[in-house]
């Protein structure tokens, strides 16, 4: 789950970590008042999305102007101003690919004059199981063109979670961002202060860019971006209710409720499967044939006629899907029960595009005949790569 800029500062300052004051805006009449609040001279109105690059974004509409996501204002009066542009016109940046993303709130907070910008992050690292720092002195730039052009430029380690995060973690975070003096004490302080918050929140990233370095030597979050593991959300009622279900796909947001594993991607074919290698799998096979899977959805192992009538629903309310496949190994599963939510789907939504069914396992010959008997017009796969033969020819003609 992800949260908005605001919210993820809001939450680091909790945990004591130095950041700019700010007041979020979801209304155009609440800028001027939001705006004087702030001491200024210098105000930074931000656009809120779930998305990167927003500084060098562009809207789809002219009222917006062109400047960007991220805007600077010398007055009350400016910054107001500047909010209402933005408020309710799309965004596009590198991140929200060509669609972008509407702008619903607005962040404005006080200006920070900066001497240096710094890259820090903490992340999940899956392949040694524990946290991770990465850090370098490339502040302000996607770190991903950093990683590309000069990765030595930045440095990673873990912590080990039998010992804990120690001092010398923040002082080895301090020495790859050259902080010096006092500097290594505050980097040592804040470094602290994340990894417990990280902990604490069940984080899944954590990411500062920039660390700003100011004129005086003081270190401040200048932009902070945060997302939690999903399946530990149930643990934090104060971090759920900063959940932003504007900013999700709908499709996705609808599956979560029923807890389907969906996540829409850009093909043609829908796919409906059981297990998340088979799902895998599945979409695999789709692209070796010549076509592109829509989605990944999981009905998982114990899924209801119910939750399968759901899955079939969220499927086809994507206007991009061309075609279905089903493909479901009965295990734990009953291929009876998934012939059955499908039927049941089908006859309440219709059926407008070509379905593809391909069972196996457990009651699969009752499956069968269900789907056989239903009266509709199904066409049966033998086998994976048969149903992902017939289900390509169906949709490409």
């Amino acid at each position: 789950m992800n949260i908005h800029e605001y919210q993820a500062k809001a939450l680091l300052k909790s945990y004591g970590c130095p950041v700019s004051d700010g007041r979020a805006v979801l209304k155009a009449e609440e800028a001027k008042t939001a705006a004087g609040e702030l001491d200024g001279p210098l105000w930074v109105v931000k656009a809120q999305i779930h998305a990167g690059g927003r500084g060098k974004g562009k809207f789809k509409e002219p009222e917006a102007g062109e400047k960007g996501g991220v805007r600077l204002a010398k007055s009350v009066e400016e910054a107001a101003e500047l909010a209402k542009q933005m408020l309710g016109r799309t965004l596009v940046t590198h991140q929200t690919g060509p669609a972008g993303k509407q702008v619903n709130r607005i962040y404005i907070e006080d200006g920070s004059d900066i001497a240096r910008e710094l890259y820090l992050a903490l992340l999940v690292d899956r392949q040694s199981s524990r946290v991770s720092f990465v850090a370098s002195t490339e502040g302000g730039m996607d770190i991903e063109e950093v990683a590309a052009s000069t990765p030595e430029k930045i440095v990673s380690f873990s912590v080990d979670p039998a010992s804990g995060f120690s001092d010398f973690h923040g002082r080895r975070v301090a020495f790859a961002l050259g902080l010096e003096g006092a500097q290594v004490k505050q980097c040592v302080a804040l470094t602290k202060n994340l990894y417990r918050a990280f902990l604490e929140k069940d984080m899944e990233m954590l990411e500062i860019n920039p660390l700003i370095v100011m004129p005086d030597g003081n270190l401040k979050v200048l932009d902070a971006k945060v997302s939690f593991d999903g399946n530990a959300i149930y643990r934090h009622p104060d971090v759920a209710a900063l959940r932003d279900e504007t900013e999700e796909d709908p499709k996705e947001l609808a599956a979560s409720k029923f807890d389907l594993n969906y996540i829409a991607l850009d093909g043609e074919i829908g796919c409906m499967v059981n297990g998340a290698g088979l799902a895998m799998a599945t979409m695999d096979i789709i692209k070796l044939y010549g076509a592109e899977p829509a989605n990944f959805l999981d009905v998982g192992g114990g899924a209801t006629k119910e939750k399968v009538t759901e899955a079939f629903k969220i499927i086809t309310s994507d206007p991009n899907v061309k075609g279905i496949l089903v493909n479901i190994f009965g295990g734990i599963m009953r291929c009876d029960i998934i012939a059955e939510g499908v039927i049941s789907a089908v006859k309440e939504v219709g059926l407008q595009v070509p379905l593809v069914v391909r069972l196996e396992g457990t009651n699969v010959e009752l499956g069968k005949d269900i789907i056989r008997n239903s009266g509709l017009n199904v066409i049966a796969g033998d086998d994976l790569a048969d149903a992902a033969k017939k289900i390509v020819k169906a949709v490409k003609g």
